[in-house]
């Protein structure tokens, strides 16, 4: 699992411990934040961490360390293929001596605050939640920003019949779980080649991977789904996850922790919750759940990666951020803590 908070833009971020990837940057002219939950192995979600900042960056008609600020929603998408286009051409390198990497992906969540908006672009189940103040009743509502690309929800399976209607089986219900193919959960990715590209569907990639049929086209997409809003002074936080914290906490109810306990350490404060909700439903102590060896405790509850993000209107209206620019990964396998 890795969490990592960051307050006020700039202040107190730290490494709780590793999982999946995830990267916050920030600079003068805004801040950018990256969720890559990995699945098949770790190669996709490193991947993603080490060049989709960078492509967002350097794509033609981005301008992100600019005064210009001219970020976009065609930009992030551009980005998002040239990192995936560039992970596929590793998987062809990599094809004779490792082909299980065929069968590597990572759903990427990524949040923008450029020019007084907010730029989201997921592709995969991970969720981005905002608090949002209201005045009228003294409270601070969830409003998700996100929706996830899981064939569990109906509008994703109406997707790929439509997208594949010549494929009665594009989803199928195996073990009460609707799966794309009755391989996986989610319908957009980076990575999972052998899901796009059919040359990469074969021995001697194992054989619970290859489909019996051969296809024409990607049955799993890399194009995020792109929103684009203003930020108000309302506007107090942002919630950034994989799936495994919103398997187990409402949006609300995360809203709500981080709304009522201090912001030092409320990253770990929504881990906890998280992890006594899985251990509630196994009928279990949270103590006797983190005695648990890790990867034993995959049968619990899935990774979590948590970046919480508090919003500070003055420096959002501006644009201008105080102080040096910012670099924090998460991932890789090594615990550690770092403060700025």
């Amino acid at each position: 699992m890795a969490v990592i908070q960051a307050n006020n833009l700039l202040e107190d971020c730290s490494q709780i411990e590793s999982g999946p990837m995830s990267l916050l940057e920030s600079g003068p002219q805004g801040t950018f934040v990256g969720i890559y939950d990995g699945h098949g192995g770790p190669e996709a979600a490193r991947f993603v961490n080490q060049h989709l900042f960078e492509n967002i960056k350097t794509i033609h008609g981005a301008e992100f360390t600019s005064e210009t600020q001219g970020m976009s929603a065609d930009v992030i998408n551009k980005a998002f293929l040239a990192t995936e286009e560039a992970f596929l051409s590793l998987v062809q390198q990599q094809w004779e001596i490792k082909p299980q990497i065929a069968s590597v992906g990572s759903c990427c969540l990524v949040g923008i605050v450029c020019g007084g908006h907010l730029y989201i672009a997921n592709a995969g189940d991970s969720r981005v939640v905002l608090g949002r103040s209201d005045k009228s009743e003294k409270e601070v509502k969830a409003v998700q920003l996100s929706y996830e690309h899981n064939a569990s929800v109906e509008s994703v399976r109406e997707e790929l019949h439509s997208l594949h209607p010549n494929d009665p089986q594009i989803v199928v219900l195996k073990h009460q779980v609707w799966r794309v193919k009755g391989l996986i959960q989610i319908s957009r990715s980076i990575g999972d080649a052998y899901l796009k590209r059919a040359e990469f569907n074969r021995a001697p990639l194992l054989a619970k991977f290859r489909l019996p049929e051969p296809f024409d086209k990607p049955i799993l997409k890399a194009e995020p789904t792109i929103s684009v809003q203003k930020l108000y002074p309302e506007d107090q936080f942002l919630i950034f996850a994989s799936d495994g914290l919103w398997e187990h906490l409402s949006n609300q109810e995360a809203v709500d922790i981080v709304n009522n306990y201090p912001r030092n350490g409320i990253a770990r404060k929504l881990l906890k919750a998280a992890l006594r909700e899985a251990a509630k439903k196994r009928e279990m102590r949270y103590s006797d759940l983190k005695k648990i060896d890790r990867g034993v405790r995959r049968h619990f509850h899935d990774d979590i990666t948590i970046i919480i993000l508090f919003l500070d209107s003055q420096l959002i209206s501006s644009s201008i951020s105080q102080g040096p620019l910012l670099s924090i990964r998460g991932g890789g396998g090594t615990p550690g803590n770092f403060n700025t």
